[in-house]
């Protein structure tokens, strides 16, 4: 918790208003409390059912009392990419939560939000969508309490982004003794890590933008001479994701008709893989016009 705290007390000093989103290992209530002392704010998915109210009962209660409040439609994607749309009931209550019972002489009663949000029916194939949220911010309506569904549900790419910077980067792996030297490096990674999960995401909701949208007129012309356009036939020419499989075939994908869109491992190691030649090509046409 003194490491967290240093954190979250740097990022709310730097950043003003710092939202904490966390899964269900963040909660925690000497986190809640702690986040609000420090001026910041959280929105976790809860996994206690904790003691509110008079001590008489549970969140649990209270929320199977509540009303629906209204549907928010979202997209799920099944294990094959196919995309479907998912109704979820929104429910949300303001609820005083108690502290657990062995800690209630250290830490107050906190009033917070809890939202709930269930799909409505029976999926075929997996289980329904059940987030039980809860958070320090105000929620007044259903526009509200879908803006913070929302805002958990990015938690996701970031965990994705953090995957991108630990496995692709290897960033655990540095040698650097000083924390400047470490803080640049991380710098570099960040960018690294955002281009990859950027490029995947493009090529997911642009396919048919321009391929200098992302990649520069050195990339494009690399990945022509590189990779052929046989492989590519489920995609239309001198478009984004035309490009985009070629990086990801230079990687390993095989781009097959029954494949997924590329991901972020194949996209990772086809952009390692070019900015190798792209960087061996300068040296040697530096060398060629020294000579």
């Amino acid at each position: 918790m003194a490491r967290q705290s240093q954190a979250i007390d740097r990022a709310a000093r730097t950043a003003g208003a710092l939202h904490l989103i966390g899964d269900r290992e963040s909660d925690i209530y000497e986190l809640y409390c702690l986040t609000q002392e420090l001026g910041a704010h959280f929105l976790v998915s809860a996994c206690v059912d904790r003691v509110a109210g008079d001590g008489g009962h549970t969140i649990a209660t209270e929320m199977e009392e509540t009303s629906v409040k209204g549907l928010h439609y979202i997209d799920v994607r099944n294990d094959k990419g196919e995309t479907t749309k998912a109704a979820l009931e929104i429910k949300f209550k303001r609820i005083a939560v108690l502290p657990p019972i062995g800690k209630q002489k250290r830490y107050p009663a906190l009033d917070l939000t809890v939202i709930h949000a269930s799909e409505r029916g029976a999926p075929k194939g997996r289980k329904p969508i059940e987030w039980k949220l809860i958070t320090d911010l105000p929620v007044r309506g259903r526009s509200e309490a879908t803006e913070k569904i929302n805002w958990y549900a990015m938690r996701w790419k970031i965990e994705v982004f953090h995957k991108i910077l630990k496995s692709g980067c290897r960033a655990e792996d540095s040698k650097l003794r000083t924390a400047e030297r470490l803080a640049n490096l991380m710098a570099v990674f960040c960018i690294l890590s955002w281009r990859v999960l950027w490029l995947t995401m493009l090529n997911r909701t642009a396919p048919d933008a321009s391929p200098k949208m992302a990649l520069t007129d050195t990339e494009i012309a690399l990945l022509d001479e590189l990779i052929s356009d046989v492989g590519n036939r489920r995609r239309r020419p001198e478009t984004l994701a035309f490009y985009l499989t070629k990086l990801a075939r230079l990687g390993g994908y095989l781009a097959r008709a029954a494949d997924l869109p590329p991901g972020n491992v194949v996209i990772w190691r086809g952009l390692s893989r070019l900015t190798h030649i792209e960087l061996g090509a300068e040296i040697g046409a530096a060398g060629n016009a020294g000579n």
